[in-house]
């Protein structure tokens, strides 16, 4: 089996919902995408998948998103915009956008700050 991850950004604000703390205020965040995949098979070439084709399609996903107040984006427009929500939202969008019934979407991890993230598998 083998595992490869990508890592992008992107820059939004956010608020948290039921929160009682400066959370609960409108603020932002230089967040960090970590995308883990797996496959058991390589490509004629040796590789699984290449790896800017997974980043152009995580950066595809995170566009509505880029430079955004989260709270006036579906689906967090409804569901509350934690790191643990994102985390989940990128890895349903982008295990439904991979075409390759090879490759699944392991882990996504998602970075709010440098010490401080959320990560979503199944």
């Amino acid at each position: 089996m083998y595992e490869l991850m990508i890592e992008t950004n992107f820059s939004a604000a956010h608020q948290l919902r039921g929160y009682m703390g400066k959370c609960e205020r409108l603020h932002g965040h230089n967040w960090k995408v970590q995308v883990f995949v797996t496959a058991e098979h390589l490509d004629e070439i040796g590789l699984a998948i290449d790896f800017h084709k997974l980043k152009k399609m995580t950066d595809e996903i995170l566009l509505p998103i880029e430079h955004a107040c989260l709270n006036e984006v579906f689906p967090f427009t409804e569901l509350n915009p934690s790191s643990e929500n994102i985390a989940r939202w990128i890895y349903d969008s982008l295990s439904k956008k991979i075409e390759d019934g090879d490759i699944e979407v392991s882990a996504v991890m998602v970075w709010e700050s440098a010490t401080a993230g959320a990560t979503y598998y199944k």
